[in-house]
């Protein structure tokens, strides 16, 4: 994920940063404890521990990189409102020294979301810890190497995304029998903490989803309520057709640190008449993206991990699924700029795992 910097954040958050988070894991180690105590033996639900891990090797301008991940994630359900849910990130990046040498670098460690949902009814889920910020749809659907069709993240990414500590409302609810809204409304405070870093901020997602030809479109936006406060804005798009194994989705971001979209296709094989039985694990994947830099110089870009240059880039990829579970992944991408053109490669392998943490009965 990626971490806003701290020198663009105001310092006097910096002495209440320890105490937020001393208080924030105080009650999450507190909730668990008092409702698991309030509950009979026969509806204690049984927590899981599902996530994945993978191994990558990137190629970029002719420098390697090899790059182990571990993202696991705690589900704990409480009856059949309330769920407590975690996700770790961490990642370790090799690489050689000036081009030379044996591979060498170090591992980091994040808290993507340590969050508590309660159920009110059916139209309103109110979550309150950190978050996944609710801006666009990769950074909460698409994101885990599992999921996600092709490795590199979008150029946008870090426009709008990350986590963010505080509350928000999410849920959906059908408009009428040929749509449905979902929604996703949140503030976050400030803190400088690096484990529970965040920016304060408000905003908020919106989309209208079609059933019948399974579309979904929808906008969001965030506001900075400190620095700059400057706005930010994103609308997507995603389209699963009923006819064909394909997935189609898009995006567009603005903000001041640039602007830009993604589109991507990702087609499964599974309908190709020949070589079925290998073809049907088999999914391609195309990629077009530009960003367009925003009102940042080279060292800002550098932190927020965007270019600080007009930039194009076109990736095309295959992935394999050995069995439910385990996935090769391979692509290629070649990226435009002033800056230089070079070539990205990306080869690796990604595992799905799930664990009940007790007896189910």
């Amino acid at each position: 994920m990626v971490m806003v910097p701290d020198n663009l954040r105001c310092e006097r958050a910096g002495v209440s940063a320890g105490r937020w988070k001393k208080c924030l894991i105080l009650a999450f180690c507190l909730i668990p404890a008092l409702l698991f105590a309030q509950l009979p033996e026969s509806v204690r639900p049984v927590p899981i521990l599902t996530g994945n891990a993978g191994f990558f090797t990137n190629v970029e301008a002719g420098q390697a990189q090899l790059v182990s991940e571990v993202n696991p994630v705690v589900l704990v359900p409480f009856g059949e409102r309330w769920l407590i849910e975690a996700r770790g990130e961490f990642e370790g990046e090799f690489a050689r020294k000036n081009g030379n040498g044996p591979f060498g670098g170090g591992v980091g460690k994040e808290l993507a979301y340590l969050q508590a949902d309660y159920i009110a009814n059916p139209y309103v889920t109110v979550t309150v810890g950190r978050f996944l910020t609710p801006f666009g749809i990769y950074n909460e659907r698409l994101y885990p190497i599992w999921i996600r069709s092709l490795q590199p993240t979008p150029l946008i990414f870090p426009i709008g995304t990350g986590s963010s500590d505080g509350v928000m409302l999410r849920g959906g609810f059908p408009l009428n029998s040929r749509v449905n809204l979902n929604y996703a409304a949140y503030f976050s405070t400030l803190s400088t903490n690096h484990v529970l870093d965040s920016d304060r901020t408000t905003g908020g997602r919106a989309g209208l989803f079609f059933p019948g030809p399974r579309i979904e479109v929808g906008a969001s936006w965030q506001k900075l309520l400190q620095e700059d406060r400057a706005n930010a804005f994103g609308f997507h798009f995603a389209w699963q057709p009923t006819a064909l194994p394909l997935n189609l989705r898009s995006e567009y971001a603005r903000s001041n640190l640039g602007s830009g979209y993604w589109i991507e296709a990702a087609y499964r094989l599974n309908q190709v008449p020949v070589w079925n039985k290998f073809m049907r694990r088999a999914e391609i994947v195309g990629r077009a993206q530009q960003l367009f830099a925003g009102q940042i110089d080279e060292d800002e870009a550098e932190e927020y991990g965007l270019p600080d240059v007009n930039t194009r880039q076109a990736d095309f990829g295959v992935n394999y699924y050995l069995h439910d579970g385990l996935k090769a992944t391979a692509s290629y991408g070649r990226q435009f700029s002033s800056d230089g053109n070079f070539n990205l490669w990306t080869v690796g392998i990604a595992y799905r795992f799930a664990l009940p943490l007790g007896r189910v009965e």
